[in-house]
């Protein structure tokens, strides 16, 4: 079953955030994910959506989620995104 990386994301430090985005894309296609919405047009029509960014990636399962997120590729890039942003993210799994 498909599982869906979801990340809120606002940037305060854009250089930071930009040496991130530039070494991601490498560490999420190792794991087969791939960017299924990277930012963008966003219109909120109920609630409040206290993020202006948000960041949906698909992978093959569940499992290839997680072993991207724990990878040492991905870990070693994480602290630039930590320092550059606030953001929830989450790991959710796909309507089977």
């Amino acid at each position: 079953m498909r599982a869906y990386t979801i990340v809120q994301v606002e940037v305060h430090d854009q250089r930071t955030y930009d040496a991130y985005r530039k070494d991601v894309l490498e560490t999420i296609e190792a794991y087969g994910g791939r960017f299924l919405v990277r930012g963008g047009t966003m219109t909120v029509l109920e609630g409040a959506w206290a993020y202006p960014r948000t960041v949906v990636i698909e992978f093959p399962s569940r499992k290839d989620a997680e072993s991207w997120y724990r990878s040492p590729a991905y870990q070693k890039i994480l602290p630039l995104r930590l320092k550059a942003a606030k953001s929830n993210f989450i790991i959710i799994d796909g309507a089977a």
